[in-house]
């Protein structure tokens, strides 16, 4: 378990970051990063507290205490416990990190549980996999993963196999590793963690085995450069006026691999298309990883329903009858999801001696999500009306006395004063409407594909069969 300051010290690394035209020298202080991180690392300092041993801790196969998110469970109840660290965690940003470290070591747990799958195609790499898993998880290490081409990166009809993508692609080998060249998308919380995840997740074709690997490196590994999006922290003017941008901007990126090296050591798939799409959909990595998604979510929705509920005490709206549909409505949205979450978790199954959510519960949640939570953001902006909009400029405005003077007319509410009323509707903003919110309305969106990718995964799992047999049991009955 490691505390947050050594997170922080761990970025301090040489890690090659670019923004605004220039490569930053020290991620933890540059104003686009230094809250998030500061968030990052209290996170850490949750999960090593004392206090919080039971709640956030647990042992591995090797009797070393680690951090839950990294629990391998072998019954119902281990996974309850993981999903109540999991909440307890996402809580600390109303979830509003959606690939805090708990995402990706959740898929590096789900492939180490099917290790089998890369015992079967190669001993070396199913070795090295579970050598790793063992060291992120008892290291504490915080990771991202890119698993998807640039959009711009395809093969025209009748290009030869051969043509270079733009993709990272392998491009030597030798007996210290593989040779990666090429770009990946989208290193989500990359400028903040330790190491990186490289692999492909789209349906790879005849000729694209230089495209078929999966490998993890340190962020600082000589080759790699990380271009960061414009940051939403950088141009928030301070805490009061942007409070989720400022402090929760976990920020994305494109990562550049300029013939960057990878020992054997860390390499799990080689030049395998069918192992590469195995490794999510044959382990439990996929949906090991995307039911810590759907916690994080439950845990924003939650959040989100009170922030729509606060709006409409502090319009004075709430004792209106469509004012009150319109909350039940998103009450029911939660609840949905929650009892959708703990489907999850009664309806899990067995594989081999683990014990994993199940799989359809888990895809059903991910198709109906993609289309509510940008319905859901909607519903809030229609209770907030102009309020959200018409505020002072920043907190300078309240620091001038005649200025204040007018807000103080301007702003109140039948149940805050003017000051409170300015601050919660900048925090309702900022959920909503600012461009950090408007971020996290594309990112729920698309994080699980676009929205055929789910559903073809709920068409896959769904159990057709007993469906059937109810339609042919009907047609025989008469």
């Amino acid at each position: 378990m490691k505390t947050g300051e050594q997170h922080r010290e761990s970025l301090r690394d040489g890690r090659a970051v670019y923004i605004n035209g220039g490569r930053v020298p020290d991620v933890t202080v540059h104003p686009a990063f230094r809250r998030s991180i500061d968030t990052v690392c209290a996170l850490y300092d949750i999960a090593s507290d004392e206090q919080n041993r039971d709640l956030m801790t647990c042992k591995n196969e090797a009797g070393v205490t680690i951090n839950r998110i990294w629990q391998l469970p072998h019954t119902h109840s281990d996974l309850v416990k993981r999903r109540e660290a999991l909440e307890f965690w996402s809580m600390q940003h109303a979830g509003f990190f959606g690939r805090s470290p708990d995402h990706v070591a959740s898929c590096i747990s789900g492939l180490y549980m099917g290790r089998d799958i890369f015992e079967a195609a190669d001993p070396a790499r199913a070795a090295a996999l579970v050598d790793y898993y063992r060291y992120a998880s008892e290291s504490d290490l915080f990771l991202t993963y890119v698993i998807i081409n640039p959009q711009g990166d395809v093969r025209n009809p009748g290009d030869p196999p051969s043509t270079r993508r733009i993709a990272a692609s392998v491009v030597d080998q030798g007996p210290s590793g593989i040779v990666i060249d090429g770009a990946k998308m989208l290193a989500s919380g990359g400028v903040m963690a330790n190491e990186v995840f490289v692999t492909c997740i789209q349906p790879l074709a005849p000729g694209d085995e230089a495209l078929a690997f999966s490998a993890v490196l340190p962020m600082n590994t000589p080759g790699l450069r990380i271009l960061s999006r414009k940051s939403y922290e950088e141009g928030a003017s301070s805490v009061f006026d942007n409070p989720m941008a400022s402090r929760f901007d976990e920020n994305d990126a494109i990562l550049v691999f300029e013939n960057v090296t990878v020992p054997w050591e860390r390499v799990f798939v080689h030049n395998d298309r069918d192992l590469c799409a195995k490794q999510f959909f044959a382990t439990p990595a996929h949906v090991y990883q995307n039911y810590q998604a759907m916690i994080r979510l439950k845990t924003k929705l939650t959040f989100l329903v009170g922030i729509a509920r606060k709006i409409a005490q502090v319009n004075g709206t709430e004792r209106f009858p469509s004012v009150r549909e319109t909350l039940g409505q998103l009450a029911a949205d939660v609840g949905m999801l929650d009892a959708m979450v703990a489907g999850m978790e009664a309806k899990g199954t067995s594989y081999g001696s683990y014990f994993i959510p199940d799989h359809h519960s888990l895809y059903s949640a991910q198709t109906i999500t993609q289309k509510l939570y940008p319905r859901f953001i909607e519903q809030l902006r229609d209770l907030a009306g102009g309020g959200v909009i018409m505020l002072p400029s920043s907190s300078k405005d309240m620091e001038n006395p005649e200025m204040m003077e007018w807000i103080r007319k301007t702003q109140a509410s039948p149940v805050l004063d003017a000051a409170d009323r300015v601050k919660f509707f900048k925090l309702a903003w900022d959920c909503i409407g600012s461009e950090f919110a408007s971020r996290h309305t594309q990112y729920e969106m698309f994080y699980a594909g676009a929205s055929f990718v789910p559903k073809n995964h709920s068409f896959r799992t769904f159990d057709w069969d007993r469906s059937t047999t109810l339609v042919d049991q009907m047609l025989s009955s008469y």
